[in-house]
């Protein structure tokens, strides 16, 4: 395996094991501090990540960077999950939400422009990689479409990346040429 894959793993890795504490936290509510080591394994157990004593000794660290990053707080015993904690977990969960696809296309194209300023140009590719996630096309580098209604994933998408008037959201009737749209959204 390369450097570069190497490097990739260990980041996958790390944000999966972020989400599976603030997943334990946010699911609990209130978790006591013994608590959340068990409760995380089992979590990443189902992520099909075997608990060892390094993996116990990973989770304790990551649970202490949250704390220090503000995600999770300690009150005595317990440990609570923060408004920024719930905002971060809502970015790390977005790439694994799915958008409800009704049973027939009511043959309107939902297009997104957005115009992110340059000097936030790593939020404008986190932009495009979640359209990519989720399921939309690019038509054009800050031009995406999709079939189905995504209204309230573009409110979401607007609210947690703080880019509410940089984000456009349309439905449009008619698009000129969108017969190889419809191929790759298997519409008819």
């Amino acid at each position: 395996m390369g450097i570069l894959e190497k490097e990739y793993k260990r980041k996958k890795q790390r944000a999966n094991l972020q989400k599976a504490v603030l997943n334990t936290v946010a699911t609990a509510g209130v978790v006591s501090i013994a608590l959340v080591a068990p409760n995380v394994l089992g979590a990443l157990g189902t992520l099909g990540i075997l608990p060892t004593k390094r993996r116990t000794e990973s989770i304790q660290t990551a649970r202490k960077r949250l704390v220090e990053r503000g995600l999770l707080l300690y009150e005595g015993k317990n440990i609570h999950l923060t408004k920024a904690g719930e905002a971060v977990l809502r970015s790390l969960s977005l790439p694994d939400y799915k958008l409800p696809k009704p049973r027939r296309w009511d043959k309107r194209w939902r297009v997104l422009i957005f115009d992110i300023p340059e000097k936030r140009k790593s939020l404008r590719e986190k932009v495009r990689r979640t359209l990519n996630a989720i399921g939309f096309i690019r038509l054009q580098d800050s031009v995406w479409v999709y079939p189905y209604d995504c209204e309230d994933f573009v409110t979401l998408l607007k609210a947690d990346f703080k880019i509410g008037k940089d984000l456009l959201y349309m439905i449009v009737d008619t698009l000129e040429h969108d017969t190889p749209l419809r191929k790759k959204f298997d519409l008819k």
